[in-house]
This record gives C-alpha cells, structure tokens and sequence, in this order.
C-alpha cells in the first residue's frame, strides 16, 4: 500500500528538492494482530519454550517482550476487552458465554472512519459478527471451538470428524461466518482445510486485495489453535513424537531454566511444586498416550509460526514490513479442561478430539501456577510481544504492567483517531486501557496501578494494586495474597501476615463489582 502522506512527501521533495527520507514514525503504521488461543506462558521459543517458532521469535529479538502483561483468563471476557478497551462487563459480558458488546465500540469500529481497511479472519466468539462490528472482511469461526480439520459435516472417503458431544452448549454445529454470511454448520469441500492454514490464505488474499489502497490497514488474526481438539498435520507431528517422553516435571524445569536465561526470571527464584491437579510424572500410567497428546499441542503451535511467517513473508512482498506493527499474543492460559470427546482415538486426525490435559498445561504455564479460567497468574498471564521495525527498540524488554484494555487507546494513537462520545445514537462508555505508544518509543511508563478480573460471578476474582495481588477461586476457598515484587509466582500466602491489605483489596474489588454491576449469573461452558 501507499500512503497519502507518502505522495504529499514526493511532490514537496521535487519541487523544493533535498528533503530527508520519510520514516515510518511519521506515517500511520498499519497495525497487524495476532491472538492465539489457550497457549501457555512459556510456549514459544522466545518466553523459555522449546517447540520451534522461529518466526515469533526473531518478532521478539527486533522488538519488544512484555513480562507484565495481563488478559482476563477465559476466551469471551479477552476478546471483549481487547476489541473494546473497556472490562468485559462495562460490554454486558460477564461470563464465557457469548453476548453482544453493549455500551461500547470495536477497535474496527473506531479505526474504520480514521480510514483504516478492517480485515479479520479467525476466531470471533460473540453474538453479533465481526462484519456487523466494524469490519470490512472476514473469515473465520464466530463461536468458540471446532475442528481444525473439518468444522462441519463429514466429506466423502473420510472418517466422520471428531466433535464437542451435542449435550454441551453450541457443541454441534459452530457457527462460521464469511463478511456478512452466517454458516451452520460450516462446510469445507477441500480435503486439506486446516483452520491456521486456511485463515492464513485469507489473511493474505485481503493484503492481495487492498494492496493498492492509499490508507493503512489494520488485519487482525485469531488463530483458533493451539485450542483443542489436538489436531495437527503428520509431518509437524512427527517433529515432537519422542521429544516429551522425559514427562512435565521434567519439561516445567527446562523450561524455567531457560526462562533464567532469558532473564525472564530472577536467578533467586525457585519453580514451585507442580499443581496439585497433576499427578508426579513417574506415577503416570499410559505415558505414551499423554506424550502423542503434548507432541500434536508443540505440532499446533510449530503451525501457527509457520503462518507468521507466510504473512511476515507477504507484508516484504508488499514493501508494507517497515511500516508495520505486529503484536503477538494469547487470550489466557494454558488449558486444563478434560475434552476427550474421543478416548479410543489417538490425538491428531480429524476423526479425534482431545485435549492436552492438566499436566502439560501446567509445563506450559511455567513458571506460573493455575490455568486458563484461573486468576492467578498462570491464567491471566500473557507473553506479549510487539515489533515496529525504526521505533521499537531491538531485543528490548519491559515489565509496564498492562492488559487487553491498552490495544484500543494504542491503536487510537496510532491511527490519529478519535474515541466518541456516542456510537449509533447511543452513548458508550469511557476506555479503561492506556496506550502502549509511550513504552514502545521508549519513554518511562508503569502502566497500570490498579486491575480487576472476573471471569465468572461468585468464582474466580483478582485485584492487583501496585505489587500486592488479591486471588480467590471463590467463595468455598480461602482469599490469598500476594507480594509479586518478591513472589512473582504466587508461593507466599501473606492474607495470615497482611489482613489490612487484604481488606484494602478486596474493598476496591467490591467497589470496582458494585460499579460494573457483576450479577449472579450461571456459568456455561461454550
């Protein structure tokens, strides 16, 4: 794409002639997004994993790794702060279930009218769909989970695929949508549809399409993976198949270790005890059962590095790479849940549907403690990673404390756009986030001093102020706290040691409840 600025540029420069190159910190960078889902803290190579991410990691040694970096721990509740830059229930989301964003606009909504093209493709996971949400295009799932394979009826010559039992909520069929076509189910003629693939031809068959735009774009990439069901292609399959066999004790120590390495950990640090959901390594039985499982989760996420590639591969093809900003991430933590829909068949092909289980969620997590649906902050902690090539430092790192809610003023920012006061003839809401642009030049920036989650009424809740941390998994358990100056994992309890503190918490938490109107709502899984 070209820029207006850019032609502005070259008709003053030949007519007063010697004028200095145009850098890209004085255009609108197009902004492109990355969001996976359920990855673990320490999956990719760059935050201590070994699965091999090449892609995202040189993305993180030109640019900038955020330690400090927070979503609100289950699907529905990140997406909906991420697109709205305001806490999910400010949107009238207060659960994982699905719902239209109330009192509040998209970022696509937002950047649409500063002239920015909207392109999206992947996962949506709200009730209205991304083209009725400010898009100009998209592909992809608009519910929570399918799939990977063939997210609809079974195709000819192949085994029926494997799916989420009808009994669960929105189990079968997942709605799918393309720009304004609703699908349900969705079905997919191609015999090598696989969705990180397929979103990426999509991604790049947009940049194709609107090459030749004077304005920027902004592309956001929802990849559905590494979300069960564990499936995944033979041959990246077949790069893991015996490398997990040492187990997740021994995969959460390498792991941490490499994390020192890497100076994301303290040297004084200890890795806690594994959760008390998993079982010691040594005591699993079906070892080799559970290894093909984390070989096909390591095959998904290999995956998703290849098709950075492809689209970093596209945005040089274009000439748009140095006036890009990328930004990687996940919506929570590593996943726990027990969705083996298929027991007697292997993890991998489209006929299986498994999950990774509590043990290798717990190795992917590290150092952290807990999982997605969790407040503490192996689920609530995500690595982040943005690179704008002549603006983020190379190699940098920064512990700012943020959240999902800063990408809405970044991109603002970004974009030179305006937040309105009303949208469709009704008002909406203030942002909560702050931009990232300060820390991306470089300038001192804490971030936040106050954040609140929680993901489920009456269940799991947070509150963070400064460096003291309020966490509970509801009403039955006791409420923790902790210092994450000193015990960035979360191992100290201090509520015995600290009970002013502990009540200082949990009265901005109440306060915080009480203005969002948190409700009684049943939790459903979709």
């Amino acid at each position: 794409m070209i820029f207006k600025s850019s032609y502005l540029f070259l008709v003053v420069c030949l007519l007063f002639g010697g004028c200095q190159q145009h850098t890209s910190q004085t255009e609108r960078p197009n902004i492109v997004l990355v969001m996976v889902d359920d990855m673990g803290y320490s999956d990719i190579g760059c935050f201590g994993g070994e699965i091999h991410t090449p892609n995202i990691d040189q993305l993180a040694a030109s640019g900038m790794k955020f330690t400090n970096f927070y979503n609100n721990g289950i699907c529905v509740p990140s997406r909906t702060s991420l697109l709205t830059g305001v806490y999910p229930q400010k949107a009238g989301i207060y659960t994982n279930r699905p719902g239209k964003y109330q009192n509040s606009i998209t970022f696509a909504e937002a950047l649409k009218p500063a002239g920015y093209r909207t392109l999206m493709v992947g996962k949506w996971h709200a009730d209205e769909t991304p083209f009725q949400r400010g898009f100009d295009r998209h592909f992809g799932l608009t519910d929570g989970a399918a799939n990977h394979f063939n997210p609809g009826p079974g195709r000819l010559n192949e085994p029926e695929p494997g799916r989420k039992l009808t009994t669960v909520p929105r189990g079968y069929p997942r709605r799918w949508a393309i720009d304004d076509q609703e699908y349900l189910p969705y079905e997919t003629v191609k015999p090598n549809f696989y969705s990180t693939d397929t979103f990426t031809d999509y991604a790049l068959s947009y940049l194709e399409e609107y090459k030749n735009e004077p304005d920027p774009f902004l592309l956001y990439i929802a990849y559905t993976a590494p979300h069960y069901p564990l499936q995944a292609w033979p041959e990246d399959i077949e790069k893991y198949k015996t490398r997990y066999k040492s187990g997740w004790d021994s995969l959460r120590q390498e792991r941490f270790e490499r994390l020192k390495a890497l100076n994301l950990v303290e040297d004084h640090l200890v890795l806690g005890d594994r959760d008390e959901e998993v079982e010691p390594w040594e005591q699993v039985e079906d070892k080799d059962e559970w290894v093909s499982k984390m070989a096909v989760y390591a095959a998904m996420i290999d995956r998703v590095d290849q098709n950075v590639g492809r689209v970093l591969d596209k945005l040089e093809a274009l000439g748009e790479r140095e006036n890009t900003l990328i930004i990687f991430l996940s919506d929570n933590g590593g996943c726990a849940e027990d969705a083996n829909y298929t027991p007697d068949i292997a993890p991998g092909p489209v006929e299986s549907y498994r999950s990774v289980g509590a043990g290798w969620a717990n190795a992917s997590n590290t150092p952290y403690r807990r999982f997605k649906r969790w407040n503490h902050e192996g689920g609530i902690k995500t690595p982040l990673i943005v690179n704008w090539p002549g603006v983020v430092a190379s190699g940098s790192t920064t512990d700012r404390v943020g959240h999902l809610i800063d990408f809405m003023p970044t991109f603002l920012e970004l974009a030179n756009a305006q937040y309105p006061d009303q949208f469709n003839e009704k008002p909406i809401l203030p942002i909560d986030g702050k931009s990232l642009v300060p820390v991306l030049k470089g300038a001192p920036d804490s971030g936040h001093e106050l954040l609140f989650w929680q993901s489920n009424p009456k269940e799991h809740r947070a509150v963070r102020q400064g460096n003291w941390k309020l966490v509970s998994q509801g009403d039955e358990f006791e409420t923790e706290l902790y210092d994450l100056a000193s015990d960035p994992l979360e191992q100290s309890n201090l509520a015995l040691q600290n009970p002013q503190k502990l009540k200082e918490l949990d009265s901005l938490f109440q306060s915080w409840a009480s203005q969002v109107n948190i409700g009684d709502q049943e939790y459903i899984e979709y």
